[in-house]
């Protein structure tokens, strides 16, 4: 069963139909809590949905270093890039957060291009 996702703020809401195949079930933050949530929110929205962030801000691996998990955390480090170039990387990178997700000690996973 593929992970469902829970894109950020920071991320472009058209990464839901997206990337629907892949990741079916997955929602925004804009549209599962509404504009302007916090960290918090999200976090616990997250937790108690049994979703994984994905999300630019590194605000969230600190929260996983923090708090441990659930909720999982990727992490998107392509700097300024296109929103193809993310769901490129997330479709690219499926067996890798496949794992990552099943893994029972990791809390977040770093991913960039040369990692897909």
């Amino acid at each position: 069963m593929a992970p469902r996702l829970l894109f950020d703020e920071n991320l472009a809401v058209r990464l839901v139909g997206l990337l629907q195949a892949e990741y079916p079930g997955s929602v925004h933050v804009r549209d599962a809590i509404g504009r302007a949530a916090t960290d918090e929110q999200i976090w616990e929205y997250a937790r108690t949905s049994a979703l994984v962030i994905v999300s630019k801000d590194e605000d969230f691996q600190r929260f996983s270093v923090w708090r441990g998990f659930p909720p999982k955390v990727i992490w998107i480090q392509l700097g300024n890039c296109s929103t193809d170039d993310v769901a490129r990387l997330l479709r690219d990178a499926q067996t890798l957060i496949a794992d990552f997700v099943a893994h029972p000690d990791a809390a977040f996973l770093p991913l960039r291009a040369r990692d897909a």
